[in-house]
Parts: structure tokens; C-alpha cells; sequence
């Protein structure tokens, strides 16, 4: 099934709106996958859909906890204990309940996403909170929320065969945020696949590694790098 979706206009910030409209897209897109497929193996990661969704919505969950405290912690993460279900799938603070099947799941993934949601909008900007690319404001934090939904529902939507293409305007958005190095005058959702090691790019081949950059941005550093597209 194919999944096209309208661009907006591109805008230099992050905002919670992003992160809400990137949730929303996947949850939507979610809703078509066939009942047999969780089980299946996302993309070219080594877990199955259902723990790649449930990793997201455990991102989601994260990122908005940093910004909880009255005073966040600058030197590691808010203190919440990990686990993993088996040794080889993602470490998470939370569960789904498998009872609850794949709608309990997107309930989960929608609920940690609005959490991040609610927290962009509340948090005074001036605020700072750990992340391991760098201490980050609550504008990273949406940056953060927004890849990490567009680029793992290209996992999941893979491993179902469900065609995925997010709006060009909220790749652009996160691109300038978190990979202010990345090239421009390309297709902003090839490129963003290509930051985070999914493609390959015209005259730049498949990145083995790669690192985004979760630092506060400067006014002119954001403008500094027109969007493509």
C-alpha cells in the first residue's frame, strides 16, 4: 500500500507541532499493517516490528522525561532503570503489553509521543538537559522525537512492505537541526536516511557510522544552511 503525504512550508525551528505531526503520520500508517507482520524483522535492523515500535515510543518517552526536572541533569540521564526482554533486542524503560496486541501498541506509541509533545511546548527554551550528542534545549529534543519516528517508521514500514515518505518541509526542519553538516540541494527524506546510514546518496555512498549533533543552535546557524527542496 503507498502512503503519500502533502508538504508544508519549510520553516528554520523544531517545533512541537513536528513532533505531533510525525506521530500521527506513523500511528496512521501503522494502522494498515498486516495483523502476521509484527514478528517480522524492521528493515535492515535486528529487531522485529514490534520491538522497533516499541523502542520508538520508548525514545519518545525519553526525550520529554529530560526535560522533566525542576533541574535537569546535565552529565547523564534522568534515572529510570533499563531492561531488555531478550539479549539481543533494544533496551527500553518501558513495555507494551502484548496483550493489549498491535492498537495497545500504537496507544503506547501516541501516549509517550504526546508526552514529548506536551514537554516541547511547556519547557522554557533556555532549558538544558542531557543527551549523548550533546546537551541539548527543548527544540533538540523535538529534533530528536521527529528522526527517530521518521527514520525507524522507514524500518518498520520496510519490514511490512508499506511504502513510507514523510513530508520534505519536517525532514528539512530536522536535518538543519541535528545534522547541520549534512548536504544540501538533495531530496531532504533521501538525506536524512542517508545521515542516519539507511542510503546511499549521489556522490556520497552509504555512511558505516554516523553521529547527529544535539547541541542548542544559534539564529544564525540555523538559517545558515537553506533547506533543499
Amino acid at each position: 500500500m503507498s502512503r503519500s503525504v502533502e508538504t508544508g512550508p519549510v520553516l528554520s525551528s523544531v517545533t512541537a507541532d513536528d513532533v505531533d505531526l510525525a506521530v500521527r503520520l506513523a500511528v496512521g500508517a501503522l494502522r494498515d499493517a498486516p495483523a502476521d507482520g509484527w514478528a517480522g524483522k524492521a528493515g535492515s535492523l535486528e529487531w522485529d516490528c514490534w520491538e522497533t515500535v516499541e523502542h520508538l515510543a520508548n525514545d519518545l518517552f525519553y526525550y520529554a522525561v529530560q526535560l522533566g526536572p525542576q533541574s535537569p541533569p546535565l552529565d547523564t540521564h534522568v534515572p529510570i532503570a533499563l531492561s531488555r526482554k531478550r539479549p539481543d533486542g533494544p533496551t527500553v524503560f518501558l513495555h507494551a503489553d502484548r496483550a493489549a496486541g498491535p492498537a495497545g501498541l500504537l496507544q503506547v506509541l501516541e501516549a509517550c509521543g504526546a508526552l514529548l509533545v506536551a514537554m516541547t511546548r511547556t519547557t522554557p527554551p533556555q532549558v538544558r538537559a542531557h543527551h549523548a550528542a550533546g546537551v541539548s534545549d527543548p527544540e533538540g529534543f523535538a529534533a530528536l522525537g521527529v528522526v527517530e519516528t521518521l527514520v525507524h517508521m522507514h524500518d518498520v514500514t520496510e519490514g511490512f512492505g508499506l511504502a513510507w515518505t514523510p513530508p520534505s518541509a519536517l525532514c528539512s526542519r530536522a536535518l538543519v537541526r541535528l545534522f547541520p553538516g549534512a548536504p544540501g540541494g538533495t531530496d531532504p527524506w533521501l538525506t536524512l536516511l542517508w545521515a542516519t546510514g539507511r542510503a546511499e546518496l549521489p556522490g556520497h555512498p552509504r555512511l558505516t557510522t554516523w553521529r547527529w549533533d544535539s547541541t542548542p543552535r544559534s539564529q544564525e546557524r540555523i538559517g545558515s544552511q537553506p533547506p533543499p527542496g
